[in-house]
C-alpha cells in the first residue's frame, strides 16, 4: 500500500533545512507521496534516511543526490555577540524559533532547539553566526535522534501557526486602517482636488477588495 504523507513525514528528520528542494519537510513528504520527488534528497537523514524511505515506499535505495548536499555531522550555530547588531533577520529565518532576541539587542541561539538548518547564515548582514559540529563523527540519523526530530517538528508547526497568525493580524490592522481612511478620505488626505480624491478612493477600494478576497481564499 502506498504510504500517505504523514507516514513519509514521520521518517524525515524535521530539520526544515530546505536542502531537499522543498520549503519544509512536509513539502518533501507531499512530493514523495505524489511521486514527484526521489527518496535521496535529504542530506540530514543521510544514507539511513534513504533506506527508511526505500523501505516505506518500496523503491530501491540509492546514494544521496549530491545536488542536495552531502551527509555530514550534526551542527548547531552560535552568534558572536560582539558583532551582532540586533537586526532580527536570523530570528525571522529560523524555522524552529531557536534564536531569541529583540530589535537592536543581542541575539542568542538556544542550542537544544537548533536543527542545524543554517537558514540563518545567508540573512545575517554582518556574518556574525558561526557553525560548530556537535555530533563528533556521527552523521545522518546516527547524529539525530527521533526525540530531537519530534521536538523539531512540534516547534516548526508552532512557528508556522504563529507566523500565519501574525500575518493575519497585520493584514487586519492594515485593512482597518484603510477602511478608516476611506470613511473620510478628505480628512485623511493632503489633497483637496475631487478628481485626485476619487482616484485615491478607487485605489484603496481595489486594495481592500483584494485583501478581502485573499482572506476568504485562505483556509
Amino acid at each position: 500500500m502506498k504510504p500517505d504523507t504523514a507516514e513519509l513525514l514521520a521518517v524525515l528528520p524535521q530539520t526544515q533545512c530546505t536542502r531537499c528542494g522543498y520549503p519544509d519537510c512536509a513539502g518533501y513528504a507531499q512530493a514523495l507521496h505524489e511521486d514527484s520527488a526521489d527518496i535521496n534528497q535529504c542530506p540530514p537523514g543521510g544514507a539511513e534516511g534513504v533506506r527508511r524511505l526505500a523501505a516505506l515506499t518500496g523503491r530501491a535505495a540509492k546514494p544521496l543526490n549530491p545536488d542536495n548536499g552531502l551527509e555530514a555531522p550534526r551542527t548547531v550555530v552560535f552568534i558572536d555577540e560582539t558583532w551582532c547588531i540586533g537586526c532580527t533577520l536570523c530570528i525571522k529565518a529560523c524555522p524552529v524559533d531557536a534564536i531569541v532576541g529583540a530589535n537592536k539587542l543581542m541575539h542568542t541561539v538556544i542550542e537544544r532547539y537548533c536543527t542545524g538548518c543554517e537558514l540563518c547564515l545567508p540573512v545575517c548582514p554582518v556574518d556574525c553566526i558561526d557553525i560548530e559540529i556537535v555530533s563528533g563523527e556521527a552523521t545522518g540519523w546516527a547524529a539525530w535522534s527521533p526525540a530531537q526530530a519530534e521536538q523539531a517538528r512540534q516547534r516548526y508547526e508552532f512557528h508556522s501557526q504563529k507566523s500565519q497568525r501574525e500575518a493575519l493580524e497585520n493584514a487586519q490592522r492594515l485593512q482597518a486602517k484603510a477602511e478608516l481612511k476611506l470613511s473620510d478620505l478628505a480628512t485623511h488626505s493632503q489633497h483637496t482636488d475631487p478628481v485626485v480624491l476619487d482616484k485615491k478612493r478607487a485605489v484603496i477600494e481595489a486594495a481592500l477588495a483584494r485583501a478581502r478576497a485573499k482572506r476568504q481564499a485562505t483556509p
